[in-house]
């Protein structure tokens, strides 16, 4: 095969981000470096999903023992500030218009019969059946993607956060969005000038309060909302009342399961929940604000399921939308999903949920590792060889999902070579003596929840959605 001269410039340009990259997450390794840099190469050279954390010191790439791996794991030191500022400075994949596009979701690492692990709390997760929400222990993070266009299931991971029992979970996740933001314009990524940051949110998230809180910065947020809400229209003008009284502060309802309160539009401009001071908003000092936004209606032609089809309801905080602006939303919403892909090879292909660590230090430091292997298989995209399965259908380089990437990274290993130091030879040390009881018993915790009002709870409780509208925001 005949390589042109651009085609050997591009790939030349690939080694060189991915050998930067490794470079740069050696140096990220403060304490047990070499360990923990040869953990990351084994996940990404291991053949097929990550079963066990144990099976990956059987790795060629990790030449230390199991003891090594668990002492790097356990003992170890990551500079995640460094790491967060190398991952903002990659390239990173923006919209059409030049628009870098951001999605934050949580995804539960579920340890349920954990007992000695501290700080986990109650988890939302969906059973099999129709409707089983349930609650389950273990450790939710909080993950911020950026995200491509058209139909991939590739995310740049950008940050990642571990939200703590009791932890307010709007406002972790603006704190979060502010960082990352800030790192992108300290990076080079937004410079004025350029289109605002839009953030993605699904509707567990409040999104009306999220832009109030990030309002002093260049970003845009469009959010689902259920279809249980009550939104309120502009404050209508002032008119004479020989009475006298207060103006009113909102205009009429509009209702999202009343089509009477519609009209005959698709995306209704400056329309805001009605906030009250409750929740989140209980503490605010001042009048309550009016967040205006455009609300957007999305009819779905089909479910996969077949189930009844249900308007989606979108609000974004812009206002005056023009045709285009709600073109641009509904397709960024859509690319939305492609973060489920991530999460899925997450769990599925590179093992994130599998180990049982005791330390959530410990999970913190493989959710890094793990995150830090999948931007080298987005750094490694170009330069990778499609090898397939018998039962697998050709795809061209560019179109190569990450596993298939996984697949021949090994290959690739070689060639950007490794800064680990060789292992020292050593002796494995006695253990525990033969017949003694373990004096030392693990301290058992207790599991806490995390609530949008950050009350404390010991055990989770279950909600069903009504029918009967929500009246305030």
């Amino acid at each position: 095969m005949v390589v042109s001269l651009r085609d050997q410039g591009v790939l030349r340009d690939a080694f060189a981000e991915v050998s930067c990259f490794r470079t740069e997450l050696y140096a990220c390794l403060t304490s047990r470096r070499d360990s923990l840099f040869e953990l990351c190469d084994a996940l990404l050279c291991t053949d097929g999903p990550v079963r066990t954390l144990v099976d990956l010191a059987l790795a060629p790439e990790h030449r230390r023992g199991h003891g090594a791996l668990y002492g790097g794991l356990n003992e170890g030191r990551l500079d995640v500030s460094r790491l967060r500022r190398a991952l903002a400075g990659m390239r990173l994949p923006r919209a059409a218009d030049g628009r870098i596009v951001l999605a934050a979701d949580v995804s539960p690492w579920l340890r349920p019969g954990a007992n000695t692990c501290p700080d986990r709390t109650f988890c939302h997760t969906f059973g099999r059946g129709e409707g089983k929400h349930q609650m389950v222990p273990g450790w939710p993070y909080s993950i911020v993607a950026a995200l491509e266009t058209g139909r991939t299931s590739w995310t740049a991971v950008l940050d990642a956060v571990r939200l703590t029992p009791g932890a307010n979970v709007a406002a972790v996740t603006a704190v979060q969005i502010r960082e990352v933001v800030e790192r992108l314009v300290a990076a080079g990524q937004w410079k004025p000038g350029d289109p605002e940051v839009l953030v993605v949110l699904d509707a567990g998230y409040d999104a009306p309060r999220i832009a109030h809180l990030l309002k002093d910065l260049p970003v845009e947020i469009l959010g689902r909302l259920r279809f249980d809400r009550v939104m309120r229209r502009p404050t209508p003008p002032r008119v004479y009342d020989p009475k006298g009284g207060r103006p009113p502060k909102h205009g009429g309802e509009f209702v999202f399961g009343d089509a009477a309160t519609w009209g005959t539009e698709q995306a209704w401009d400056r329309l805001h929940p009605r906030l009250t001071r409750r929740a989140a908003w209980i503490d605010y000092d001042g009048p309550l604000p009016i967040i205006d936004g455009t609300v957007i209606r999305l009819t779905v032609a089909r479910l996969p399921s077949g189930g009844v089809n249900k308007p989606v309801w979108l609000w974004w905080s812009g206002t005056a939308a023009t045709e285009a602006d709600v073109d641009r939303c509904w397709q960024s919403f859509l690319r939305r999903f492609d973060l489920e892909h991530t999460f899925r090879l997450f769990k599925q292909t590179l093992g994130w949920t599998k180990p049982r660590l005791r330390s959530s230090e410990a999970a913190d430091r493989w959710t890094w590792l793990v995150i830090a292997a999948c931007a080298q298989l987005r750094l490694a995209r170009p330069l990778a060889t499609d090898l397939r399965r018998p039962w697998e259908k050709p795809v061209p380089p560019n179109r190569l999902t990450p596993a298939r990437v996984r697949r021949g990274f090994r290959y690739l290993y070689t060639k950007a070579g490794s800064p680990a130091g060789a292992p020292k030879p050593s002796r494995p040390g006695p253990g525990r003596p033969l017949g003694s009881k373990n004096r030392y018993p693990a301290t058992r915790h207790d599991v806490g929840r995390v609530l949008a009002t950050g009350e404390a709870y010991t055990r989770p409780t279950h909600h069903k959605v009504g029918t009967k509208p929500r009246r305030a925001g």
